[in-house]
């Protein structure tokens, strides 16, 4: 089957696929968005508490470090995007170079983030080497993570397809996320629960003065080494795993042409490009209501371990909280994938997203219970797979959408899909570093056992106002979007006739 358009720049033929994705390249190529995810949110969870209370860094030096690296993340994703799309072909394809080069840099920065090289540290030397690992994975894992988004739009097949292979992806970095928190969490989890016991030891017994802090004469040192140490060998584990998604997605993927697409060198300015991103109004509605609505979850997922230790009494248990969540989001991937189809893009987002809101309520006023954590854990499971699955699987269609309505700029995928994850990312980057520059300015001490009640206050609303204000903004970019399901089929229709 042949696929030829006639343009005003010339005739360019498409070998066009057949019908339809095989499982096995739909199954590889999920495999290969494990690792991203993986890395990322485990990251995003364990990052601010390893940092307050294992490196002892003050919160001020965190916040500024977090945000500082999150915008670093951010920038180098379109300036990736702009290269990737400036490449050209290779034997093994365009894409598909960029991500395997990538990844050994990636495991290499992502290892030496959590390795701490002294037991005691000046507070400059730690933000020095802890911000500059993480802008070396940062940048790597743009290398790794913008082409292979870019790569669902040439997989081969229709929207449906592509749909198919999105529902698939999602599955997939959904229990990468789950296999990262299950590995670190159970590494390092131990630790920070017998941390907890000696708190409460020390507490009952008033062995120590004040608010319990850490000294290195206490029974806390034993546990603040091993901590370090297993933080190390989880961060070792993940990056093994890393290597085997990765291979696997070389192995099982062809990079295969797409409609209204060469996969050659674009000859687009950069500035130019984000003009023409800019101006289309459905992609601009989806990234940002993708923003605010990731930011709600990215804010109460960044302070989470920090608010069950000092807030709600669960500071043994956050990692098995985190995993129920991840395990029931992981599991309803199937579910949204069906209720899409059945129900459209657009009604499914509002009712996977809303559901958040009751459940931060919930947890506004509950504490010392794991019974009820555990089952608001559930539902927040069921939010956050619709937030994985949903924009990922709407932002093909815009990009549909945006090659009709200009199909004198082609091969820009890239840069679609590097400026989503950038707003996205630089957004998270704004949230850590203003939620630890809260908690710096309440007084939070790093390394002990209670906190001041300023700085109990200043969780509580950083866990559940803040996040419901963003999502609910989210909410009305979602309702303004403006491909529903009959524009969606009418693209669809229109590519066909192409």
């Amino acid at each position: 089957m042949k696929y030829s358009r006639n343009h005003r720049l010339g005739t360019t033929n498409f070998s066009c696929y057949a019908p339809g994705i095989p499982i096995s390249r739909k199954l590889c190529y999920a495999i290969g968005g494990m690792p991203y995810q993986m890395t990322s949110n485990t990251k995003g969870i364990f990052i601010q508490i390893f940092l307050l209370d294992v490196v002892q860094m003050s919160a001020f030096y965190v916040s500024i470090m977090l945000f500082l690296g999150r915008a670093w993340d951010a920038i180098t994703d379109p300036l990736v995007g702009y290269a990737v799309s400036k490449s050209g072909q290779t034997r093994f394809g365009k894409l598909i170079p960029w991500i395997v080069c990538s990844a050994p840099m990636g495991i290499l920065s992502y290892v030496m983030l959590w390795y701490t090289p002294r037991d005691t540290m000046s507070p400059v030397f730690s933000f020095c080497w802890y911000l500059s690992w993480c802008c070396l994975f940062d940048a790597f894992m743009s290398c790794y993570h913008v082409p292979y988004t870019s790569l669902n739009m040439f997989l081969g097949g229709d929207q449906r397809d592509r749909d198919s292979a999105t529902g698939y992806r999602m599955g997939m970095e959904m229990f990468g996320t789950l296999a990262g928190l299950v590995i670190q969490g159970q590494i390092v989890g131990r630790y920070h629960a017998k941390r907890a016991e000696t708190c409460s030891m020390l507490n009952g017994s008033h062995t120590l003065a004040g608010n319990l802090s850490y000294n290195f004469t206490s029974p806390l040192t034993d546990t603040l080494q091993n901590t370090r140490r297993a933080y190390l060998v989880a961060a070792s584990a993940l990056g093994a795993l890393y290597f085997l998604c990765c291979l696997t997605l070389f192995l099982g993927v062809k990079e295969k042409l797409a409609p209204l697409s060469r996969l050659e060198r674009s000859t687009v300015p950069y500035l130019t490009s984000l003009k023409l991103l800019m101006r289309h109004t459905p992609y601009v509605r989806l990234v940002f209501g993708f923003l605010f609505a990731s930011l709600a979850f990215q804010v109460t997922q960044g302070v989470f371990a920090i608010y069950c230790t000092y807030v709600a009494g669960m500071g043994a248990y956050f990692q098995h909280l985190m995993l129920i969540s991840l395990s029931i989001a992981t599991a309803s991937v199937p579910l949204w994938q069906m209720l899409l189809l059945k129900l459209g893009k657009k009604t499914t987002v509002f009712i996977g997203l809303s559901g958040y809101i009751p459940c931060l309520i919930i947890l506004y006023f509950v504490k010392d219970s794991f019974p009820i954590f555990a089952v608001i854990g559930i539902l927040c499971g069921f939010s956050l797979s619709c937030l994985f699955l949903l924009p990922w699987s709407m932002l093909p269609d815009a990009v549909d959408d945006f090659k009709l309505k200009n199909p004198s700029y082609m091969d820009l995928e890239p840069m679609f899909y590097a400026c989503f994850v950038f707003f996205n990312k630089f957004g998270g980057g704004v949230s850590s570093g203003a939620s630890t520059l809260a908690l710096h300015f309440a007084g939070y001490q790093s390394g002990v056992c209670m906190q001041d009640p300023g700085v109990v206050a200043t969780l509580q609303v950083i866990f559940v106002p803040v996040p419901i204000i963003l999502l609910l903004i989210g909410l009305v970019l979602f309702y303004l979007y403006p491909i529903n399901e009959e524009v969606r089929q009418k693209i669809k229709a229109e590519i066909k006739a192409a």
